[in-house]
């Protein structure tokens, strides 16, 4: 029998991890990459040392208790720790670890594209060009807004946060932003701290969200808050699903209050969108690919694989948050 450390590889995972897997522990992998339930996980757990997980295998405090005496661990290719019961995970003296650090060029990326795509109706005009309708050039067509030079707010200033700041000097960008506690001088970098969140909202032509989900962010984006906002605003969510009000968001890009809005995550993901935003030519969506760079994804399994081998011989582990 190997006496290398075992794991449980919830789904496939790009090559190189897989090798690295594959090379230094035995694993027990999910071959055909379905979504596991939680009684297969806790069955397939049989004898592991560890979980490797994604968002897509939601850890409630029922499973985790559940889980074999074997299982040390949970390893979560996420930044975010929504999906797992961090209180039944430290009740039971499991550690968890993340990926931080790992996503946050790529999710910034992201937001940047989704800011563009949004304010210069790429939606819209992709759509007509593919659909074989581009037959004649108007000066009114597909007119959209520039966003250089613009006012941006960005709700949550974490390294995603600071990132996306730092791209959007790149476009002249005037730069506040809202934030649980102010950050140090050489951080902000230039960047424009607001503690009222009215007069954050009103300044913010361009609002991006790069805020954890917590109790107190969730439903940031509502009725009220729309209403503060400038009219013709356009709305970037690159956080988490629940920060939005969906109803509320989409009442305003039909009304006109919002110009557009770019989204990456969603409530109910992925099965569960909301089928309207599908409806909305105002709307650059696309399906939560934050991370889904080959040198993001890479750096985020290496990451928590070299956080487990930390673990295991008794060293810090920068990245454990259980």
């Amino acid at each position: 029998m190997s006496d290398k450390p075992r794991i449980l590889v919830t789904r496939r995972h790009l090559a190189e991890i897989e090798a690295r897997l594959n090379n230094d522990y035995e694993i027990v992998l999910n071959e055909d990459d379905h979504t596991m339930s939680p009684d297969e996980i806790i069955a397939a757990a049989d004898g592991v040392d560890a979980l490797f997980v994604c968002v897509t295998e939601p850890l409630n405090g029922d499973t985790i208790s559940a889980l074999p005496d074997s299982v040390l661990a949970i390893l979560t290719l996420s930044v975010g720790t929504d999906h797992i019961d961090l209180k039944a995970a430290e009740k039971r003296g499991l550690a968890v670890l993340t990926t931080p650090g790992a996503v946050t060029a790529a999710t910034a990326e992201v937001g940047m594209l989704l800011m563009l795509g949004a304010s210069r109706r790429a939606h819209e005009s992709s759509d007509h060009l593919r659909a074989g309708k581009w037959d004649l050039w108007t000066p009114t067509q597909f007119v959209g807004v520039e966003i250089t030079g613009k006012p941006l707010g960005i709700f949550g200033m974490g390294r995603i946060g600071r990132t996306v700041a730092k791209r959007a000097r790149g476009f002249d960008m005037a730069v506040h932003y809202r934030n649980r506690n102010r950050l140090a001088s050489d951080l902000e970098d230039g960047a424009v701290y607001f503690n009222d969140l009215d007069g954050f909202l009103a300044a913010s032509e361009f609002l991006v969200l790069c805020a954890p989900s917590t109790p107190e962010t969730q439903g940031f984006i509502n009725d009220d808050t729309i209403a503060q906002l400038p009219d013709g605003a356009i709305i970037v969510n690159i956080a988490r699903g629940d920060l939005v009000d969906d109803d509320a968001l989409i009442a305003a890009l039909k009304s006109g209050k919002l110009a557009a809005a770019g989204l990456d995550v969603f409530n109910g993901e992925p099965a569960n969108v909301d089928r309207r935003y599908f409806e909305l030519p105002n709307v650059f969506m696309v399906p939560h690919i934050g991370s889904a760079a080959r040198e993001a994804r890479t750096g985020m399994g290496m990451m928590l694989l070299d956080g487990f081998e930390a673990l295991r011989a008794g060293e810090p582990v920068p990245n454990r948050v259980v």
